[in-house]
């Protein structure tokens, strides 16, 4: 990946390294990288940029231990920008915050792709040991029976129930949704773009 990377396109050798969080997908910050920088970057796992004012390469958190983690790193179509998925250990700001943007970095919705990806993997490689799998492996009207039985059970809890159950009831609910989706060769994304279209054309 490095070779293919253009150095060269600017007079310093640097080039632009957007930083984002690989769960909530925030933009997180904006560095500059060269060579030697995302070497070290991929060599630590932790992410690393050329400090134009320090002249020197400086390695995110060095000073205050809040250092970035790395999770992927991508060169976009002209070879000349970085994309850095990253975990942040503590705020990315020098001013305290957790984006240089001032922004909250807590959005956890990323984690329902990830629970998609589980999903798919327990479909596609069954394991006895896994609910889902066992789930999945049951005709589809008793899949649809859980997701019904789901729902009645949050209907009741947000009648009377605590917030706690309540809540839960509603994890219950998404989660067994999401399995009839993948028992009917669908993911959740394809609900998403359905609501989004609707929202669209208003």
């Amino acid at each position: 990946m490095i070779d293919k990377l253009n150095f060269k396109k600017y007079a310093d050798g640097l080039i632009p390294a957007i930083i984002q969080d690989h769960q909530t997908r925030k933009v997180l910050m904006l560095g500059y990288m060269n060579r030697q920088a995302v070497e070290k970057t991929l060599s630590t796992n932790k992410v690393c940029f050329y400090s134009r004012s320090k002249q020197r390469l400086w390695t995110k958190g060095e000073e205050s231990g809040n250092y970035l983690v790395l999770k992927s790193i991508k060169e976009d179509c002209d070879q000349d920008a970085l994309l850095v998925l990253a975990q942040p250990e503590g705020p990315v700001c020098h001013k305290g915050t957790d984006t240089c943007w001032a922004e909250n970095n807590t959005s956890n919705l990323h984690f329902l792709s990830h629970l998609t990806e589980v999903i798919e993997q327990r479909k596609l490689q069954s394991d006895e040991n896994s609910y889902v799998s066992g789930l999945l492996k049951k005709p589809i009207k008793k899949v649809a029976q859980k997701v019904g039985e789901e729902a009645v059970e949050t209907i009741l809890e947000a009648e009377t129930g605590t917030k706690k159950d309540y809540l839960n009831e509603n994890a219950d609910l998404i989660f067994h949704q999401m399995v009839l989706l993948a028992k009917n060769g669908y993911q959740l994304q394809d609900v998403i773009d359905v609501l989004h279209k609707r929202h669209v054309k208003k």
